[in-house]
């Protein structure tokens, strides 16, 4: 077998991974569903969609990718969020020189949200970290609290949030799988992006983003409130993600782990924005 050539994902290219992605991923999207959600961009400009494997002009493989500049701690930091990454089985072995067309890029901190057992040992050889896989799952009761409020009216959401808060709300209120809201009180809000999901046959509330963990846990018990009447029985919440664990909550693990690669950040500064995590209707 000729070694495959890899070249960068262009506005030219994609239309080719986009039929690639609908042909061969388990996640049933058509092609322009695929390119459109790749498409998706929060910087001014981005290298690439991601990096194409071709052999003798047929795509054979690809790694889609997200980019985007955030502030942490005070300093603009450049993420790449890896995404869609498939193979064919005949080229499998050439997975890794794939891979370091994507981490080879200077300047980035890496992630992968959704690494297969397979993948994620590939990234682990490159050298990426696991974050903790634990989530909470946390029962939603009709118990009437009355400390704070919830505000899921998009016209008041958007008064209460500051600046670095709604400049978020603004990247991702396009999203209509998403679902945001604000909780707590005057001086004490906490912001919440979260996805409808099922947990058992049941209707639940999975929390994509809070911003602020002490928050979240003095007024949980209004969230939970409101969640349970609007039908959601249970919330589940990364395990990380909180100060403390909420009472009657249960921790479920087990799952692949969520991986990223950096020299100066910590797993604490890693979140779900600006990634496939919101993009695509996972």
């Amino acid at each position: 077998m000729a070694k495959p050539t890899i070249e960068p994902i262009t506005d030219a290219n994609l239309p080719d991974f986009g039929a690639f992605l609908a042909d061969n991923m388990p996640a049933k999207r058509s092609n322009e569903e695929w390119a459109s959600g790749l498409k998706t961009a929060w910087t001014g400009t981005r290298p690439n969609y991601g990096f194409l494997m071709k052999d003798e002009g047929r795509v054979v493989g690809g790694i889609g990718a997200y980019y985007a500049e955030r502030v942490i701690r005070g300093q603009v930091e450049r993420f790449c969020n890896i995404t869609s990454w498939c193979v064919l089985d005949s080229h499998r072995k050439f997975s890794m020189q794939l891979a370091m067309h994507v981490v080879k890029q200077d300047g980035y901190h890496f992630t992968d949200f959704s690494p297969t057992k397979v993948v994620a040992g590939v990234l682990q050889f490159l050298k990426f970290a696991s974050l903790e896989d634990g989530v909470a799952v946390i029962p939603n009761l009709p118990l009437p609290s009355f400390s704070g409020q919830v505000i899921d009216d998009p016209s008041l959401i958007e008064k209460v949030l500051d600046a670095a808060q709604l400049s978020i709300w603004r990247d991702h209120v396009q999203f209509p799988w998403l679902k945001h809201l604000v909780f707590g009180e005057s001086g004490h809000w906490c912001y919440l992006v979260y996805k409808k999901g099922n947990f058992k046959g049941l209707p639940s509330s999975r929390i994509i983003y809070l911003s602020n963990q002490e928050t979240f846990g003095r007024y949980f018990s209004k969230l939970s409130w409101y969640f349970f009447w609007k039908g959601a029985m249970t919330t589940h919440v990364e395990q990380r993600a909180l100060k403390t664990l909420p009472r009657l909550a249960m921790v479920r693990t087990g799952f692949n782990p969520k991986q990223f690669l950096s020299t100066t950040l910590s797993a604490s500064d890693i979140d779900y924005l600006y990634s496939e995590s919101v993009a695509l209707d996972l």
